[in-house]
């Protein structure tokens, strides 16, 4: 394990966000699942998964057309205390993340997300849909 990779990677609001999403929702995530739960561009997203992954953090699997990304399933012993120190800190941290995320969840079918980019536009900052 490259400390210094893992720490830069872990330096930065966006990518301790994305983590959280993984560690508080013990899901595989794709990419436009993650934008639409932290209403943040795409290429935002995809640049801090690489960053992620380079350092091992991350991991990608493709099932399908998409691509779903989960943390590290064999981490270094501390690694695995950083996720849970992370998972315990940050639960009540970005709550409206992980609403977000469970209301983008539920329109998986069969597990798999096979929507896209659904709700960025849909969605407030706070959440709530902007229809009706």
């Amino acid at each position: 394990m490259n400390f210094a990779k893992v720490f830069k990677s872990l330096g930065d609001d966006t990518r301790l966000r994305i983590l959280n999403l993984f560690l508080q929702s013990n899901q595989r995530l794709c990419v436009c699942e993650m934008v639409d739960a932290l209403l943040l561009p795409q290429y935002k997203i995809s640049k801090s998964l690489t960053m992620m992954k380079n350092a091992e953090l991350m991991i990608p699997t493709q099932r399908g057309t998409w691509v779903y990304y989960e943390p590290n399933p064999n981490p270094s012993e501390c690694m695995r205390d950083l996720f849970v120190l992370i998972k315990n800190h940050f639960k009540e941290k970005f709550p409206e993340d992980l609403q977000r995320l469970q209301q983008r969840l539920s329109m998986r079918k069969e597990g798999l997300c096979v929507v896209g980019f659904a709700l960025k536009d849909k969605l407030t900052s706070d959440g709530h849909s902007n229809q009706n």
